[in-house]
């Protein structure tokens, strides 16, 4: 393996001398994260499986996929790189690794020249020792360069996009999943006391369906809008926050009005009070946090960062009510107290405001963990660094 030193927008990676420095300033790296970098910049534009870090970097010592993912999350650091917007090292989701950035390879000695395409397998970019050439200027495949010549926003680039849309996803699944819960909850409840014609199995159906419903459209809602506060600044809590708390805003509000206008539109009534946008904004806001500590937390046990996130959401739901918000036994129990004949009115109409918040806290934390559990599947099985 050739010695040559390497250079990068800045970097100087003299392996000879077990050093990287930027701009004259030695970068503080440990041995074997340099034998990784190493093993990256010398091959620009080239997928790094992760079997060949083990071979190459850690020579067979038996390490966790963890390891990696801790040894490019420290490089990142060192070149001042994010994984959502690689200007070094890009992931290959589920394989390994590609460094995009231009690399010149120097012979200690001799004058640097400027850097020009070459494809990443000609020998001579690769081993500038070769007799052939003692300069040989190695830059990534055009595909790297001319993606650089684009509007560098997060949401330009496919990672960002990607990233975006498979949060959104995950908020979407865990909305459902937390829905599904609720509307099983509920429906059962309804169903000890169905009106006459009417079964236990299609209650229990209809209130599982409305549950995943509304879980699926808030689950969407303030999972896109905390994917997009990730996007635009990764690892902020704020971003994430207000991301969250906007979705949720957006679609309690119109959950609301069309609830509202639907109920007067074919009953002629209308409820007393059903969830609206302070409600969601609250919820949203929990959830923004729930995804920052599944980024800052990658590492740590599921059960555990679920655990965080129930806390959490059963905090929000308690903020919820107690300011006078309703959630989703909140929002039966006006329904009951608008049409006392119906099934649930028999079984709510004398719930007790107590019995609202403990409801509530319930639901927040059942919403607020589902959402924490589908985060951290995507975050750890897609972007593992």
């Amino acid at each position: 393996m050739s010695n040559g030193v390497l250079e990068f927008e800045g970097f100087r990676l003299e392996p000879a001398e077990r050093r990287l420095t930027r701009d004259g300033a030695v970068v503080d790296i440990s041995g074997r994260y340099l034998d990784a970098l190493l093993l990256l910049a010398r091959r620009p534009g080239e997928l790094v499986t992760k079997d060949r870090f083990m071979a190459e970097v850690w020579r067979g010592v038996p390490v966790t996929d963890e390891a990696l993912t801790q040894c490019i999350r420290s490089l990142r650091r060192a070149l001042g790189d994010e994984a959502s917007r690689p200007r070094f090292i890009e992931t290959v989701p589920r394989h390994g690794y590609r460094f995009v950035a231009d690399v010149q390879a120097l012979v200690p000695g001799h004058a640097a020249t400027a850097p020009t395409a070459a494809p990443a397998c000609d020998p001579s970019a690769l081993f500038p020792d070769s007799p052939s050439t003692q300069t040989s200027p190695v830059s990534p495949p055009s595909s790297h360069s001319s993606a650089k010549l684009k509007d560098e926003s997060p949401l330009n680039s496919w990672s960002g996009r990607s990233q975006w849309l498979l949060i959104a996803a995950a908020g979407l699944v865990g909305g459902a999943g937390a829905g599904l819960v609720g509307g099983i909850a509920y429906g059962m409840l309804a169903a000890t006391d169905p009106p006459s014609g009417t079964g236990a199995i299609s209650i229990l159906l209809v209130m599982t369906c409305l549950c995943v419903l509304i879980g699926l459209l808030g689950g969407l809602a303030v999972g896109s809008g905390a994917a997009l506060g990730r996007v635009v600044a990764r690892g902020r809590l704020f971003p994430l926050m207000a991301g969250g708390a906007f979705g949720g805003l957006m679609v309690g509000a119109l959950g609301r009005l069309i609830g509202l206008d639907a109920f007067s539109l074919l009953i002629g009534t209308r409820p007393l009070a059903i969830t609206g946008g302070s409600e969601g904004l609250i919820i949203g806001a929990i959830a923004g946090v729930a995804l920052w500590l599944v980024e800052r937390d990658r590492s740590g046990p599921t059960p555990a960062l679920v655990g965080r996130g129930a806390l959490l959401g059963a905090i929000a739901g308690l903020l919820v009510t107690l300011g006078g918000g309703r959630l989703m036994a909140g929002s039966l129990a006006g329904l009951a107290a608008t049409h006392p004949d119906a099934p649930l009115a028999r079984l709510l109409g004398g719930t007790s405001p107590l019995l609202v918040v403990g409801a509530g806290a319930v639901e927040g934390a059942i919403f607020i963990a589902a959402l924490t559990l589908a985060f951290a599947l995507v975050l750890r099985g897609r972007f593992a660094a």
